[in-house]
C-alpha cells in the first residue's frame, strides 16, 4: 500500500514539474523570431521562470514566517491569557511584516516579467 502511494506521489510530482517547466516554452512562442535566432526566446523563458521560482520561494518564506508568528502567540496566550491584547497587537504586526516578503516577491517577479531591465540588451 505504501509502495502504491508512492509511486501515485512520484508520478504527480514529475507531472507537475513537468507541466510547470514546460508552459513558459509555450507562452514565449509569441517571441519567436522568424531569422531563426532564439536568444529572444531563451530570455523569455528565463525571465518567466525566475518570476515563477521569485514568488514560489518568496510566499514560502511568509508563509513559514506567519505560520511561527501564529505558533509563538498561540502558545504565550495558553501560557497568560491574561496579556492577550498586547500579544495579538504584536502579532498582527510580526504578520504584516513576514507579509510584506511575499509583497516584495509579487513586485520581483512582475518586475521580471514586464519591466526587465535587460530587456533593451536582448531586444536592441
Amino acid at each position: 500500500m505504501l509502495r502504491k502511494s508512492v509511486k501515485w506521489i512520484s508520478t504527480l510530482l514529475t507531472a507537475s514539474a513537468a507541466l510547470l517547466l514546460s508552459s513558459p516554452v509555450v507562452f514565449a512562442a509569441e517571441a519567436l523570431p522568424e531569422d531563426g535566432s532564439f536568444g529572444k526566446v531563451i530570455f523569455a523563458v528565463g525571465a518567466m521562470i525566475a518570476a515563477g521560482l521569485a514568488i514560489g520561494v518568496g510566499t514560502i518564506g511568509a508563509g513559514l514566517g506567519i505560520g511561527n508568528a501564529a505558533n509563538g502567540a498561540c502558545s504565550a496566550v495558553g501560557r497568560n491569557p491574561g496579556v492577550q491584547g498586547k500579544i495579538m497587537m504584536t502579532m498582527l504586526v510580526g504578520m504584516a511584516m513576514a507579509e510584506s516578503v511575499a509583497i516584495y516577491a509579487l513586485v520581483v517577479s512582475l518586475v521580471l516579467l514586464y519591466a526587465n531591465p535587460y530587456t533593451s540588451l536582448i531586444w536592441g
